[in-house]
């Protein structure tokens, strides 16, 4: 829609100082015009009124004519934001409201907030908001995603409570981040955790960086999401870095997982179920979510084929002989329904009772401390120790990263690298291996001399 609006330099109007002020000119329906002063000033002459802009020869005392006349450009965008406004907005005399609001460097944004939160018929609670966004994701997303979103939610409730105050849409800049991040960090309470000091059994405080990052990411996801449904104007989200670390994660070589499968667990027969979905999940790579919930009509032609719930993509996994006597003989096609936390409950009792009991140390980081945990190996274990033990068994195996992606179903190869858990020994001695492959392992005297 173009607006009746222009940049004029009136002669009229000379200053002192032999310059003129250039006005962004409005004039309204009953012909009555508004002057929005654009504070960058001229000598009349230098004005082109033809071209309604500067003169290219406008001497430097004055400043730089394509900087000033791009200045002007945005200026005139400025004031014709503010007026589309006014008239959506159904405002009476808008050469008086654009009077008020015009000047450089005003956010148009400021105006689409004030609209919506005059808005009668919608609710700009931030909490209403985010369970509006995970019921639009409901059905959409695996049960575990809907988990990160709540987790999510449920860290800016126990936000805005500790602050006292609520956290508004308008309100996310720098020192709103800064203040999550320090809350999350070191004021967040564990509701589900404790630990014993002194004797007494107390709350942990705070949260890891990684799972700081892994809100902010949300966070910041959830905002695009509204901005995207027009329920909230564009917010700038520049500031709002996402923490990370590498994380510190176990897997298990080939013969520790063949010590598992061959665990003798006739005095715990409880925990059969748990060791053989372990070694499942070793030998295909899937996710909890997706090794736990195999149907019969999966299974065909000596493969799985399975839909991944996370990335919606399929994926074929090749049946091993320990995986297809498992999915065969053990389960009989039917995987038995356990649940993640019981699982990782569970099969730390079984690699205990494998003997893998070699003392592991890994740190996290809390702020700017590393916090530095000493535990037997077993009890690093979880159901994502299958996932990351079937990638880094067939990386040192020498399997194509491509075709392990495309079991494992990681997207990109920076993904898939974060999986990749070798120790210097391993990494050692898999270079040696390519060396003495080559021929490398040693040189021939002759061709030092021949450098």
């Amino acid at each position: 829609m173009l607006l009746p609006i222009k940049l004029i330099c009136p002669k009229n109007k000379v200053r002192r100082d032999g310059t003129c002020l250039i006005f962004i000119q409005y004039c309204g329906k009953a012909g009555k015009s508004t002057l929005l002063n654009t504070e960058i000033a001229i000598p009349p002459k230098f004005w082109n009124r033809k071209f309604l802009r500067i003169s290219s020869d406008l001497p430097e005392t004055y400043g730089q004519p394509q900087h000033l006349n791009e200045q002007l450009a945005t200026l005139l965008r400025l004031a014709g934001d503010i007026i589309t406004h006014a008239t959506k907005e159904k405002i009476a005399d808008i050469g008086q409201f654009v009077k008020q609001t015009f000047c450089p460097g005003f956010d148009v944004k400021k105006l689409e907030l004030q609209a919506i939160a005059n808005d009668p018929n919608r609710n700009m609670d931030i909490l209403f908001q985010l369970d509006d966004y995970i019921k639009c994701k409901a059905g959409n997303v695996s049960d575990g995603m809907l988990k990160v979103f709540k987790n999510m939610k449920d860290h800016i409730a126990a936000f805005q409570e500790y602050r006292q105050k609520p956290v508004t849409f308008d309100s996310f800049d720098f020192n709103l981040y800064d203040s999550l991040i320090k809350f999350l960090t070191y004021e967040y309470i564990q509701r589900r955790r404790s630990e014993v000091v002194d004797g007494k059994k107390v709350q942990i405080k705070g949260l890891k960086t990684a799972t700081v990052g892994k809100t902010i990411k949300q966070l910041r996801i959830f905002l695009r999401d509204r901005i995207r449904r027009k329920i909230i104007p564009i917010i700038d989200l520049t500031d709002f870095k996402i923490p990370d670390e590498e994380a510190d994660a176990v897997y298990l070589t080939w013969q520790e997982i063949g010590r598992l499968y061959a665990v003798d667990l006739s005095e715990h027969p409880h925990l059969t179920k748990y060791r053989d979905l372990f070694v499942l999940g070793s030998l295909t790579g899937l996710r909890f979510s997706d090794f736990s919930t195999i149907q019969p009509e999966d299974i065909r032609l000596g493969a799985l084929y399975k839909k991944q719930e996370k990335s919606d993509q399929w994926v074929v996994v090749p049946l091993r002989d320990a995986a297809a006597d498992i999915l065969y003989n053990r389960f009989n096609r039917q995987i038995p329904t356990v649940t993640n936390p019981e699982f990782n409950r569970h099969i730390k009792e079984v690699a205990q009772l494998a003997g893998i009991c070699e003392l592991i140390k890994f740190s996290h980081k809390k702020g700017n401390k590393d916090i530095v945990q000493v535990k037997p190996k077993y009890a690093w274990i979880t159901s994502h120790t299958c996932r990351r033990s079937f990638c880094t068994n067939e990386f040192l195996a020498g399997t194509p990263v491509e075709l392990i992606m495309k079991i494992s179903g990681h997207k990109s190869l920076r993904d898939f690298y974060k999986y990749i858990r070798i120790t210097p020994e391993e990494a050692g001695k898999k270079i040696r291996e390519i060396w003495e492959k080559r021929g490398d392992i040693s040189l021939n005297p002759t061709l030092l001399y021949a450098i």
